[in-house]
Protein backbone atom coordinates (compact mmCIF):
# COMPACT_ATOMS: atom_id res chain seq x y z
CA UNK A 1 0.00 0.00 0.00
CA UNK A 2 1.19 3.49 -0.85
CA UNK A 3 -0.43 5.09 1.99
CA UNK A 4 -2.33 4.62 5.49
CA UNK A 5 -5.47 6.16 5.92
CA UNK A 6 -7.85 6.37 9.55
CA UNK A 7 -11.24 7.61 9.04
CA UNK A 8 -12.09 10.42 11.69
CA UNK A 9 -15.01 12.03 13.24
CA UNK A 10 -14.76 16.05 12.76
CA UNK A 11 -14.14 17.74 9.36
CA UNK A 12 -10.49 17.85 9.52
CA UNK A 13 -7.78 15.47 7.27
CA UNK A 14 -4.30 15.72 8.55
CA UNK A 15 -1.83 14.72 5.44
CA UNK A 16 1.49 13.58 6.32
CA UNK A 17 3.65 13.27 2.70
CA UNK A 18 6.91 13.32 3.79
CA UNK A 19 7.14 10.77 6.61
CA UNK A 20 7.00 7.67 4.78
CA UNK A 21 10.72 5.29 4.82
CA UNK A 22 9.68 2.73 1.61
CA UNK A 23 12.04 2.12 -1.27
CA UNK A 24 11.03 -0.24 -3.74
CA UNK A 25 14.47 -2.11 -3.68
CA UNK A 26 14.67 -2.18 -7.65
CA UNK A 27 15.11 1.65 -6.58
CA UNK A 28 16.82 1.56 -3.69
CA UNK A 29 19.92 -1.15 -5.31
CA UNK A 30 20.50 2.58 -7.56
CA UNK A 31 20.83 4.79 -4.94
CA UNK A 32 23.86 6.30 -3.09
CA UNK A 33 24.62 5.45 0.24
CA UNK A 34 23.77 8.38 1.16
CA UNK A 35 20.40 8.35 0.01
CA UNK A 36 19.62 5.30 1.48
CA UNK A 37 20.01 7.50 5.09
CA UNK A 38 16.93 8.78 4.06
CA UNK A 39 18.32 12.19 5.55
CA UNK A 40 15.29 14.51 4.21
CA UNK A 41 12.48 12.94 5.62
CA UNK A 42 10.06 14.17 7.91
CA UNK A 43 10.98 12.19 10.45
CA UNK A 44 8.79 10.95 13.71
CA UNK A 45 5.81 13.50 12.16
CA UNK A 46 2.94 10.69 12.88
CA UNK A 47 4.54 9.82 16.55
CA UNK A 48 4.66 13.58 17.22
CA UNK A 49 1.04 14.05 16.47
CA UNK A 50 -0.01 11.21 18.16
CA UNK A 51 -3.29 12.64 19.93
CA UNK A 52 -4.65 12.63 16.30
CA UNK A 53 -7.16 10.01 16.74
CA UNK A 54 -8.19 11.22 20.12
CA UNK A 55 -9.05 13.92 18.70
CA UNK A 56 -10.91 13.12 15.98
CA UNK A 57 -9.08 13.88 13.14
CA UNK A 58 -8.86 11.60 9.70
CA UNK A 59 -4.98 11.20 9.32
CA UNK A 60 -3.34 10.73 5.56
CA UNK A 61 -0.01 9.42 5.17
CA UNK A 62 2.28 8.27 2.81
CA UNK A 63 4.17 5.05 3.24
CA UNK A 64 6.75 5.51 0.74
CA UNK A 65 10.17 7.72 0.89
CA UNK A 66 9.41 11.32 -0.52
CA UNK A 67 12.92 9.84 -2.68
CA UNK A 68 10.31 7.68 -4.87
CA UNK A 69 8.27 10.27 -5.76
CA UNK A 70 7.51 13.54 -4.04
CA UNK A 71 3.73 14.04 -2.82
CA UNK A 72 3.89 17.54 -2.40
CA UNK A 73 5.16 18.35 -6.40
CA UNK A 74 2.85 18.62 -9.56
CA UNK A 75 2.92 16.00 -11.14
CA UNK A 76 4.13 17.86 -14.03
CA UNK A 77 7.30 18.60 -12.14
CA UNK A 78 6.78 22.41 -12.26
CA UNK A 79 8.84 24.80 -9.72
CA UNK A 80 6.70 25.77 -6.39
CA UNK A 81 9.57 28.28 -6.18
CA UNK A 82 10.75 29.69 -9.44
CA UNK A 83 14.27 31.57 -9.01
CA UNK A 84 14.69 29.33 -5.79
CA UNK A 85 16.76 25.79 -4.59
CA UNK A 86 14.14 23.16 -4.10
CA UNK A 87 13.76 19.72 -5.17
CA UNK A 88 11.29 17.84 -7.72
CA UNK A 89 9.29 15.46 -8.26
CA UNK A 90 11.58 12.64 -8.52
CA UNK A 91 14.27 14.22 -6.60
CA UNK A 92 17.58 13.39 -7.77
CA UNK A 93 19.75 15.47 -5.33
CA UNK A 94 19.59 15.81 -1.67
CA UNK A 95 18.25 18.91 -0.20
CA UNK A 96 21.60 19.60 -0.01
CA UNK A 97 22.59 18.78 -3.20
CA UNK A 98 24.10 15.54 -2.80
CA UNK A 99 23.38 12.89 -5.48
CA UNK A 100 21.02 10.63 -4.76
CA UNK A 101 21.57 7.89 -7.62
CA UNK A 102 24.90 6.70 -8.51
CA UNK A 103 26.12 7.97 -12.17
CA UNK A 104 24.04 7.80 -15.11
CA UNK A 105 21.10 5.58 -12.43
CA UNK A 106 19.02 8.75 -12.44
CA UNK A 107 15.16 8.19 -13.37
CA UNK A 108 14.44 9.19 -16.93
CA UNK A 109 11.20 10.73 -18.05
CA UNK A 110 8.84 7.41 -18.52
CA UNK A 111 10.13 6.29 -15.15
CA UNK A 112 8.98 9.00 -13.51
CA UNK A 113 5.92 9.09 -15.34
CA UNK A 114 5.32 5.31 -13.80
CA UNK A 115 6.02 6.17 -10.45
CA UNK A 116 3.15 9.27 -10.76
CA UNK A 117 1.21 6.42 -11.53
CA UNK A 118 2.26 4.20 -8.93
CA UNK A 119 2.44 6.20 -5.96
CA UNK A 120 1.70 9.94 -6.66
CA UNK A 121 -2.06 9.52 -8.22
CA UNK A 122 -3.47 6.92 -5.46
CA UNK A 123 -2.60 9.19 -2.61
CA UNK A 124 -3.97 12.20 -4.21
CA UNK A 125 -7.32 10.51 -5.05
CA UNK A 126 -7.72 8.85 -1.80
CA UNK A 127 -6.77 12.70 -0.34
CA UNK A 128 -9.34 14.44 -2.66
CA UNK A 129 -11.98 11.72 -2.28
CA UNK A 130 -11.63 12.63 1.94
CA UNK A 131 -12.31 16.02 1.46
CA UNK A 132 -15.09 15.90 -0.60
CA UNK A 133 -16.71 13.72 2.00
CA UNK A 134 -15.69 15.64 4.92
CA UNK A 135 -17.46 18.29 2.86
CA UNK A 136 -20.73 16.45 2.30
CA UNK A 137 -20.72 15.40 6.01
CA UNK A 138 -20.14 18.51 7.59
CA UNK A 139 -20.48 20.98 4.56
CA UNK A 140 -16.88 22.31 4.93
CA UNK A 141 -13.65 20.76 5.44
CA UNK A 142 -10.58 21.72 7.09
CA UNK A 143 -6.89 20.03 5.56
CA UNK A 144 -3.52 20.34 8.23
CA UNK A 145 -0.70 19.41 5.93
CA UNK A 146 2.11 18.20 8.20
CA UNK A 147 5.65 18.62 7.67
CA UNK A 148 8.88 19.05 8.79
CA UNK A 149 12.53 19.72 7.56
CA UNK A 150 16.06 20.52 9.35
CA UNK A 151 16.23 23.84 11.27
CA UNK A 152 18.78 24.76 8.87
CA UNK A 153 19.53 23.65 5.36
CA UNK A 154 21.67 26.52 3.49
CA UNK A 155 21.02 25.34 -0.03
CA UNK A 156 17.41 26.04 0.66
CA UNK A 157 17.58 29.43 3.00
CA UNK A 158 19.63 31.30 4.80
CA UNK A 159 19.95 30.94 8.77
CA UNK A 160 18.03 29.14 10.97
CA UNK A 161 14.12 28.34 10.00
CA UNK A 162 11.77 29.17 12.70
CA UNK A 163 10.70 26.52 14.66
CA UNK A 164 6.53 26.79 13.38
CA UNK A 165 6.30 27.62 9.52
CA UNK A 166 2.88 28.33 8.22
CA UNK A 167 1.93 28.21 4.63
CA UNK A 168 -1.79 29.48 3.33
CA UNK A 169 -0.35 30.42 -0.41
CA UNK A 170 -0.23 33.43 0.55
CA UNK A 171 -3.82 34.09 2.15
CA UNK A 172 -5.48 31.39 -1.07
CA UNK A 173 -5.92 28.22 0.67
CA UNK A 174 -7.24 29.37 4.24
CA UNK A 175 -10.08 31.71 5.20
CA UNK A 176 -8.62 34.85 6.67
CA UNK A 177 -10.23 34.33 9.94
CA UNK A 178 -9.32 31.35 10.46
CA UNK A 179 -5.55 32.05 9.96
CA UNK A 180 -6.03 34.52 12.20
CA UNK A 181 -7.11 32.36 15.30
CA UNK A 182 -4.31 29.75 14.48
CA UNK A 183 -2.03 32.81 14.50
CA UNK A 184 -3.02 34.25 17.56
CA UNK A 185 -2.24 30.50 19.18
CA UNK A 186 1.71 30.47 18.05
CA UNK A 187 1.70 34.24 19.13
CA UNK A 188 0.54 32.81 22.71
CA UNK A 189 3.50 30.40 22.96
CA UNK A 190 6.47 32.39 23.41
CA UNK A 191 8.79 29.27 23.49
CA UNK A 192 8.75 28.93 19.74
CA UNK A 193 8.80 31.73 17.24
CA UNK A 194 6.69 31.32 13.97
CA UNK A 195 5.81 32.65 10.74
CA UNK A 196 3.48 32.84 7.71
CA UNK A 197 3.83 32.55 4.21
CA UNK A 198 8.02 33.12 4.32
CA UNK A 199 10.43 30.13 3.13
CA UNK A 200 7.70 28.05 2.87
CA UNK A 201 4.17 29.37 1.66
CA UNK A 202 2.36 25.67 1.39
CA UNK A 203 3.13 22.86 -1.51
CA UNK A 204 1.04 21.50 -3.99
CA UNK A 205 -1.25 19.75 -1.38
CA UNK A 206 -2.20 23.53 0.17
CA UNK A 207 -1.94 25.72 -2.70
CA UNK A 208 -4.37 22.57 -4.75
CA UNK A 209 -6.76 21.75 -2.66
CA UNK A 210 -6.87 24.49 -0.19
CA UNK A 211 -9.78 26.93 -1.69
CA UNK A 212 -12.08 28.75 0.99
CA UNK A 213 -14.70 29.58 -2.26
CA UNK A 214 -15.34 26.38 -2.55
CA UNK A 215 -15.11 25.92 1.89
CA UNK A 216 -11.93 23.54 2.15
CA UNK A 217 -9.29 25.29 4.11
CA UNK A 218 -5.83 24.09 4.04
CA UNK A 219 -2.68 25.18 5.81
CA UNK A 220 0.75 23.78 5.71
CA UNK A 221 3.02 23.27 9.20
CA UNK A 222 6.80 22.88 8.36
CA UNK A 223 8.36 22.42 11.43
CA UNK A 224 11.79 22.81 12.32
CA UNK A 225 12.67 19.49 13.30
CA UNK A 226 15.26 21.22 16.17
CA UNK A 227 11.92 21.23 17.96
CA UNK A 228 11.61 17.28 19.01
CA UNK A 229 14.50 15.53 17.30
CA UNK A 230 18.21 15.01 16.62
CA UNK A 231 18.44 16.77 13.71
CA UNK A 232 21.63 14.26 12.52
CA UNK A 233 22.16 10.42 11.80
CA UNK A 234 20.10 8.35 13.04
CA UNK A 235 17.55 11.31 13.76
CA UNK A 236 16.56 9.65 16.93
CA UNK A 237 12.87 11.23 18.55
CA UNK A 238 13.34 13.07 21.39
CA UNK A 239 10.44 12.90 24.28
CA UNK A 240 11.74 15.35 25.95
CA UNK A 241 11.35 18.17 23.26
CA UNK A 242 8.14 16.43 21.66
CA UNK A 243 6.82 16.75 25.06
CA UNK A 244 6.94 20.72 24.68
CA UNK A 245 6.02 21.29 20.99
CA UNK A 246 3.15 18.51 21.07
CA UNK A 247 0.23 20.91 23.40
CA UNK A 248 1.24 23.73 21.26
CA UNK A 249 0.36 21.40 18.39
CA UNK A 250 -2.72 19.76 19.82
CA UNK A 251 -4.28 23.89 20.51
CA UNK A 252 -3.46 24.63 16.94
CA UNK A 253 -5.48 22.03 15.50
CA UNK A 254 -7.98 22.24 18.07
CA UNK A 255 -8.53 26.14 16.91
CA UNK A 256 -9.01 24.86 13.70
CA UNK A 257 -11.62 22.15 14.44
CA UNK A 258 -13.52 24.99 17.05
CA UNK A 259 -13.60 27.39 13.80
CA UNK A 260 -16.60 27.23 11.20
CA UNK A 261 -17.47 29.29 8.14
CA UNK A 262 -19.61 32.17 8.63
CA UNK A 263 -21.25 31.65 5.26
Amino acid sequence: MTYEFREGTTPLLVSIPHAGLGIPEPIAARMTDKARELGDTDWHVPELYDFLHAMGASVLAATQSRYVVDLNRPPDGASLYPGQATTGLAPTTTFDGEPLYQKGEEPDAREIDIRVDLYWHPYHTKLLDELEHLKRQYGYALLWDAHSIRSRVPRLFDGGLPDMNFGTNEGRSCDTKLTKRILAVAEDVTEFTHVLNGRFKGGFITRNYGNPDLDIHAVQLELSQATYMDETPPYNFRPEKADRIRPTLQLLLETMLAWKPSG
